[in-house]
C-alpha cells in the first residue's frame, strides 16, 4: 500500500513536539512492514537538507482566488521512506515553526492550507497515494479538500484519508473569514463540519 503522511513537522527536519517524533518514527516502521510510504512536510528555515535537489519547480497552487507558485524538493530515502518538502519563502522562511514568544504568526491559516493543497497538487505529480494520513490541524484540510475542491478529479478517485490528533490543546481556530481565503464552500460552516462557536475549526 501506498501511505503518504502529511504533517506540521518530523524529526530529523524539524521539530517543536511529541508530534515530530511519531511522524519520524511511524512512517519507517511502516515501510519496514512492506508499504511504499512517503512524507510531505514545510520546508522551514531550519530545514536542513542533504543534496535536495528540486522534484517540481513551480507546483501552481490555486489559493484565495489566484495561484501561488511552490517547489516540492527531496530530501531522499530514509529508512525506506521518501520525503518531500513544500518550499514557499513567504510563509515558511521564518525563524519559528508557529510563532514568536508574542504569539502565533496571524496568518498560520493561511501557511498550512496553501501547504495542505500543495501536498494534494504535488502528489498528482509524484505519485497519488492509496491513503493520505494527516496530523494535527496543520495538515487536517487535506481530506476536507480532498472531499470538496478535489471531489470530482479522477486522480483521487478511491483515496482515502485517516487522520490522528496529537494534541487536542490545539485546535486551529481561526475566524470565519478565513473560509472564503481558503476556497472551501460556505456550506463547511455549520457546527457538524469546521464551525465553532462562531469560529472556524480545521480539526
Amino acid at each position: 500500500m501506498h501511505i503518504a503522511f502529511a504533517a506540521s513537522e518530523c524529526v530529523p527536519f524539524s521539530k517543536t513536539g511529541g508530534l515530530a517524533d511519531v511522524v519520524g518514527a511511524l512512517p519507517q516502521a511502516l515501510a519496514k512492514l512492506g508499504h511504499q510510504v512517503s512524507v510531505y512536510l514545510p520546508r522551514y528555515k531550519q530545514t536542513k537538507l542533504n543534496d535536495a535537489q528540486t522534484v517540481v519547480r513551480s507546483i501552481t497552487v490555486p489559493f484565495d482566488d489566484r495561484y501561488r507558485f511552490c517547489s516540492v524538493l527531496t530530501g531522499g530515502k530514509q529508512g525506506g521512506v521518501d520525503f518531500y518538502f513544500v518550499e514557499y519563502p513567504p510563509y515558511f522562511d521564518r525563524d519559528a515553526l508557529y510563532g514568536t514568544p508574542a504569539g502565533d504568526y496571524p496568518d498560520n491559516a493561511e501557511r498550512f492550507a496553501l501547504f495542505s493543497r500543495a501536498v494534494l497538487e504535488a502528489s498528482k505529480v509524484i505519485g497519488v497515494p492509496q491513503v493520505f494520513h494527516c496530523h494535527d490541524w496543520q495538515s487536517a484540510l487535506v481530506p476536507v479538500m480532498l472531499r470538496t475542491l478535489y471531489g470530482e478529479d479522477p486522480a483521487f478517485h478511491d483515496v482515502g484519508c485517516t487522520f490522528t490528533i496529537h494534541n487536542m490543546g490545539y485546535q486551529g481556530l481561526f475566524p470565519s473569514e478565513i473560509l472564503p481565503l481558503l476556497m472551501l464552500p460556505w456550506d463547511l460552516f455549520t457546527m457538524s463540519k469546521m464551525e465553532f462557536f462562531g469560529q472556524v475549526n480545521f480539526l
